[in-house]
């Protein structure tokens, strides 16, 4: 799903959990939960019908400097990454994404929701910096991202926003289509005016 607040846009993914048995972790913490923000290359639906997927380069100089940990966008910092309890990484199939949820309370708080089911999904805001539209396969591609603002761990429903503005999306999608089908038209009908002009004017 997504949601555009200005220029930001915001994807639901599947949430961090604390890491397999045995697993290396890129924080040392007794409360680390980790996970991908979003994958390369993989096409999600971003309205039925209608795709999206993050280019393999998308996040290649974007700026990840002082992105911040919450719950549902708002509220207490729990996490980040100028004081090393977030930690992001780029690779081969995504974003990962860990964090050190032992610095306070609330993070304590969420890090025990999370391990018990409680809370289940996580979202990343950022702003594209370029993207591209496929009309054949209805699949937008992120390019390059220009900035990354925060990961968070959400509650189910996630913002109910995020359908209406996905919608919104679409349907500039949808619009353009149909500016670009009437365009195409009209051009064609121009052609067959011009070419029945003369005739008309030789039958008169």
């Amino acid at each position: 799903m997504t949601v555009k607040i200005g220029e930001r846009e915001y994807r639901l993914m599947t949430l961090m959990a604390p890491p397999a048995s045995g697993h290396a972790k890129l924080i040392e913490s007794d409360c680390y939960v980790e996970g991908y923000a979003t994958t390369f290359g993989s096409p999600y639906e971003l309205w039925p019908g209608y795709f999206e997927q993050v280019d393999r380069h998308a996040l290649d100089g974007a700026d990840l400097g002082d992105v911040i940990f919450q719950y549902d966008h708002e509220g207490r910092v729990l996490a980040r990454n100028r004081n090393a309890t977030l930690v992001m990484r780029p690779d081969d199939h995504g974003l990962l994404v860990a964090a050190d949820l032992s610095k306070g309370e609330s993070a304590r708080q969420l890090y025990e929701e999370i391990i018990n089911g409680l809370v289940d999904r996580m979202s990343w805001a950022f702003v594209v910096a370029e993207d591209s539209y496929d009309h054949e396969t209805d699949t937008r591609t992120i390019l390059k991202v220009k900035k990354v603002y925060d990961v968070s761990a959400v509650s189910i429903p996630a913002n109910d926003a995020t359908d209406i503005s996905a919608r919104s999306y679409v349907d500039g999608v949808i619009g353009e289509r149909s500016r670009s089908e009437l365009a195409r038209r009209q051009r064609s009908l121009g052609l067959k005016v011009r070419t029945l002009a003369p005739k008309e004017v030789i039958e008169k």
